[in-house]
């Protein structure tokens, strides 16, 4: 898509006739000079432009890929085969549950018990580690 009319060899010829008989040759310069910086910055603008575009395209194209994706993970065999494998597993890891919470009050007990019956077991128990064993 071009926005600019198309100019042939002698269209371009008549202009710069015009324009050096309107403009004079010794200003010539500086309005081509000028002419060519303002085609530059319309270059550079519609160059912005464009990519502006191109980015908004691969951001729109990206976002599609990322729902896709996620369809994908939500619809995957493998998450479907866990999500069942934790609902068939989630009484089991309650009783276990249970069963941790009774052993660990049982344990608390057996710490709290006075230290003078811990002290009596723990003497009938086994000879204290740096003293030699008599036999």
């Amino acid at each position: 898509m071009n926005l600019l009319p198309q100019f042939g060899f002698f269209e371009l010829i008549l202009i710069a006739v015009v324009a050096l008989i309107v403009v004079g040759p010794k200003d010539l310069p500086k309005l081509m000079r000028s002419a060519g910086q303002f085609v530059a910055k319309a270059r550079r603008m519609a160059g912005e432009f464009t990519s502006a575009f191109d980015q908004m395209a691969r951001e729109s194209e990206m976002d599609e890929l990322r729902q896709e994706i996620e369809a994908l993970k939500k619809d995957n065999v493998f998450t479907k085969t866990k999500q069942e494998l934790d609902e068939s597993l989630a009484p089991l890891k309650d009783e276990l549950g249970k069963e941790t919470g009774a052993m660990a009050e049982a344990i608390d007990k057996v710490e709290n018990v006075p230290e003078a019956a811990a002290g009596i077991e723990s003497e009938s128990a086994a000879p204290p580690a740096d003293e030699p064993v008599k036999s």
